[in-house]
């Protein structure tokens, strides 16, 4: 067995160096299930529907406005393997889009020391209790729903913001053309 080495061992960050994520802006989330398990919807005719456990997902996505008061959901989809969600973090100066011009962060976020109102925090606790409810629907436990990580990506501009919204609408209907998507059906 290899011994632990902080030098050498370490979990890469996707998260853009020196970056305040708690910073007014645009986001865009895509967060996959666990081995891409189709989990919460199928795809008919270029249509969702949403399962049970779907229908958890998008609660609790909604909720996330609902106990976060600097947070507005713009375009969200539940797709049968993955969520695609556009989170806006507002304070008093966000009207319009926000620049992705690094800041210093407010604190540093770390391992176990999660930092309020930031994005890995907010998608840390949508991500655990998606996983609480499921796993309490299907009597299972402690089994994982996702993947470790996540993807984001700062919405620069508004033309992006718009391109970003186009993608997370028209994906159900490419859902079919992935062949790698097509052969689990």
């Amino acid at each position: 067995m290899v011994k632990y080495n902080p030098d050498i061992h370490h979990r890469r960050s996707i998260r853009l160096k020196g970056y305040d994520y708690t910073k007014a802006g645009w986001y865009f989330i895509t967060v996959c299930t666990k081995n891409r398990e189709n989990l919460f919807s199928n795809i008919e005719n270029g249509k969702l529907i949403l399962n049970e456990l779907g229908k958890i997902a998008r609660n609790e996505w909604l909720m996330t406005a609902v106990i976060r008061k600097n947070v507005e959901l713009d375009e969200y989809l539940i797709m049968p393997d993955h969520i695609h969600g556009i989170i806006h973090i507002v304070d008093e100066d966000s009207k319009g889009t926000a620049s992705c011009a690094p800041t210093v962060p407010s604190q540093t976020e770390q391992f176990g020391k999660p930092v309020p109102n930031s994005i890995p925090t907010i998608i840390r606790s949508y991500k655990s209790a998606v996983t609480r409810h499921i796993n309490i629907s299907r009597q299972t436990p402690g089994v994982p729903v996702w993947q470790r990580n996540y993807y984001e990506h700062i919405i620069r501009d508004e033309p992006e913001l718009n391109r970003v919204r186009k993608y997370i609408i028209e994906n159900p209907l490419k859902w079919l053309d992935n062949k790698y998507n097509a052969d689990q059906f």
